[in-house]
């Protein structure tokens, strides 16, 4: 019978994507595992692979085709022995296509659409992505291994992986089918105290129709440039945050000579490989680290909201918010807390260019608990960010500036720089909030704290 490829959810919140590329033609013979297509989504472009064996029989949905429905039909494989002629009858409808390990041109692992951080609630529906068992731990598995795992009633988390950096490959799901190890336990049954029930949706305002808006200005006298896949989800997004999350901001001034002049040091220290400085580290690779540090020192404010209950982070991993063309999108840097300065920063730069070239995988780009949003560089003084869920907090960074300090009763001038927290209050009450605050400018004015 033959099997339709469906257009596959590159994560959670993939509702359509552009089918960029085929990588396969009508005929052609393709196996488990065999990369088929290149898929965009508004923030990265990505591999997909093929589950099953068989020969391409048509394809349904051509290249550079926009906006694909997740789960539409876009080709059919035809089984052993089968022809053209079995088209004709319907087809199996069981997706053939998942996403790869790896992005487009590049390597990493992200889950965000990653199975979130560790301690965070696990994510579902990713197929070759990494998925966390029972005690919050990250999984790896390939498509075939997930599958494979699925049919045979087998508990990924029960199982060791043999593959890079742990992954768990078939050859791994075959030896413990043949050990008779790793059997899931059934499904416990649901309780009324087991999780709250899952919240209505919220139906958002649309505003002014687009017809109302088009007859407040004269024809002729604008152009309609039509919105792209990031941009619709940025305003989607942003409006659920701001229509369902109780935002509350903190404001401090926070002084940054010992910092610029620590700064300046470490890079002048800086050892020169290939003719260039190992590192340049930047007032921003500090503010990540600071907030690190401060998330550490306070760790009731690294939580994330769920209605069934509050997950406290039991690590701190920090989104930064990086300006694209059209939109911006906030990859994260795991473990900030456990990272040195020059280490973020080389990240930074390596995370940002991947960024501006939609080469990121969506765990480099999705979790977290905080986010670093900084506009400084543009001269803005102040400014209060948006919380981006599953974020609790978001710090909004302006520019550093001399300003008249009073220190000792006597007049004075300092580098100062604001810097505004954004909070969900149904996670990070007030008090708490000054807390994180006062704990990041402490880390900030005394940097040399941020090396040990």
């Amino acid at each position: 019978m033959p099997i339709d490829i469906l257009m596959p959810a590159l994560s959670p919140t993939m509702e359509k994507g552009n089918l960029a590329k085929w990588l396969v033609k009508k005929g052609d013979q393709v196996k488990s595992g065999d990369v088929i297509a290149e898929i965009e989504t508004d923030k990265a472009t990505m591999e997909v692979e093929a589950v099953d064996e068989g020969i391409v029989g048509d394809i349904l949905v051509p290249e550079g085709t926009p906006d694909v429905a997740v789960n539409a039909r876009i080709a059919v494989l035809l089984g052993e022995g089968e022809d053209a002629s079995a088209l004709a009858a319907p087809a199996k409808t069981a997706p053939a296509a998942v996403p790869s390990a790896v992005a487009t041109a590049e390597t990493p692992a992200p889950a965000p659409a990653k199975a979130d951080d560790a301690g965070a609630q696990p994510r579902a529906g990713l197929n070759g992505g990494a998925a966390a068992n029972g005690h919050g731990e990250r999984l790896f598995a390939s498509p075939l291994a997930r599958r494979l795992a699925k049919e045979q009633g087998l508990d990924l988390g029960a199982i060791k992986g043999s593959g890079p950096h742990g992954r768990i490959v078939k050859s791994d799901i075959e030896a413990a089918a043949g050990a008779g190890t790793a059997k899931a336990a059934p499904a416990p049954a649901a309780t009324a105290s087991a999780s709250a029930p899952a919240a209505a949706p919220v139906a958002l305002p649309t505003g002014l129709s687009d017809e109302a808006v088009l007859k407040l200005f004269e024809p002729g006298s604008y152009d309609v440039v039509p919105h792209d896949g990031m941009r619709k989800v940025i305003a989607r997004r942003l409006l659920e945050s701001k229509l369902t999350i109780p935002h509350f901001y903190l404001s401090l001034d926070v002084e940054l000579d010992a910092l610029l002049k620590l700064r300046a040091d470490i890079n002048d220290a800086a050892p020169v490989v290939d003719g260039k400085p190992a590192y340049k580290v930047s007032v921003n690779d500090f503010v990540i680290k600071a907030l690190a540090a401060a998330l550490k020192a306070v760790p009731d404010a690294n939580v994330t909201w769920t209605e069934g209950g509050m997950l406290k982070h039991k690590v701190v991993d920090i989104g930064v918010a990086v300006s694209l063309p059209g939109g911006l999108i906030t990859p994260v840097v795991r473990n900030a807390d456990r990272k040195t300065i020059s280490a973020i920063s080389n990240e930074m730069k390596d995370l940002a260019a991947r960024a501006r070239a939609k080469k990121l995988k969506p765990e480099e780009y999705q979790g977290g608990s905080t986010a670093v949003s900084n506009l400084g560089m543009y001269g803005v003084k102040d400014f209060a960010a948006i919380v981006n869920p599953p974020h609790a907090t978001i710090l909004a960074v302006g520019a550093g500036e001399q300003r008249p300090v009073v220190r000792g009763g006597q007049l004075a001038v300092a580098t100062v720089m604001t810097i505004t927290l954004s909070t969900d209050h149904r996670a990070v009450d007030g008090a708490l909030g000054a807390e994180l605050g006062a704990a990041f400018k402490a880390a900030i004015e005394k940097p040399l704290g941020l090396l040990v």
